[in-house]
């Protein structure tokens, strides 16, 4: 059995109450997350959970065609594999990682089992899949009405949240991809970012210069699925 991991960077696991997240510790494994590495694949149920702690991952959807669109992101506030709490096991989408770093896992079966077994285990991730819903539809909202520059905006708004850090490494295609848009499309929505002195994009790295003018140029969106995930997962300390 793994040593036991102290104290949790997930947000998520901090706010389970003391007793639970004690029983939790035995089961959780850390592990690298490297950019690009698939966590769950279309229709196919997970074997494991996972926390992302400096990692962020995005669900994505895939056409057949080839062509993708990322649905949400999950960083170090929440859980990756919510389909085996939910009783789905599996869904259409899959899960990748789009910003390296570490993270904890654990057997589906285990979380299954903690999740019929305490109220508090079970009201804390109904919640979070409750905010996993809104930012999902914020992004179908956003993607169908707001310019590109403000997606933009609203996806390395989303994507600091979960990181330590104001940079992030990633290539204009790999963005292309998460917004589901053309390449060239990103690389006219980064350009207008930096000549705002907002961002400084450089060899496939993104670099935020300036997050409060960031956060002017976004549209709604970012606000409403912070105001929901800071609503619904109000953190509590374990000791």
């Amino acid at each position: 059995m793994p040593a036991p991991v102290d104290p949790p960077r997930n947000r998520l696991l901090a706010a389970l109450p003391p007793e639970e997240w004690a029983r939790w510790q035995p089961h959780l494994e850390p592990v690298a997350m490297p950019l690009g590495q698939v966590l769950s694949e279309s229709g196919v149920a997970m074997s494991h959970v996972y926390f992302p702690t400096t990692s962020i991952v995005s669900l994505l959807y895939v056409m057949e065609d080839g062509a993708s669109a990322e649905i949400a992101v999950v960083g170090n506030e929440g859980i990756v594999g919510v389909s085996l709490f939910m009783g789905g096991e599996s869904t259409p989408s899959s899960s990748v990682v789009q910003s390296a770093g570490a993270g904890l896992r654990m057997p589906a079966r285990v979380l299954k089992e903690e999740f019929n077994r305490s109220a508090a285990v079970l009201h804390l991730l109904l919640r979070y899949t409750q905010a996993l819903i809104t930012q999902m539809a914020q992004t179908a909202v956003c993607n169908r009405h707001h310019s590109l520059d403000q997606q933009l905006c609203r996806w390395l708004l989303l994507s600091l949240d979960r990181l330590e850090s104001n940079a992030l490494v990633m290539t204009q295609e790999l963005i292309a991809n998460m917004l589901g848009v053309r390449r060239e499309g990103v690389t006219e929505a980064a350009l207008k970012l930096q000549r705002a002195g907002l961002i400084d994009y450089r060899r496939g790295r993104i670099t935020v210069l300036d997050r409060p003018g960031l956060e002017r140029r976004t549209c709604e969106c970012y606000a409403v699925v912070r105001k929901e995930y800071q609503r619904l997962l109000a953190q509590r300390p374990v000791p």
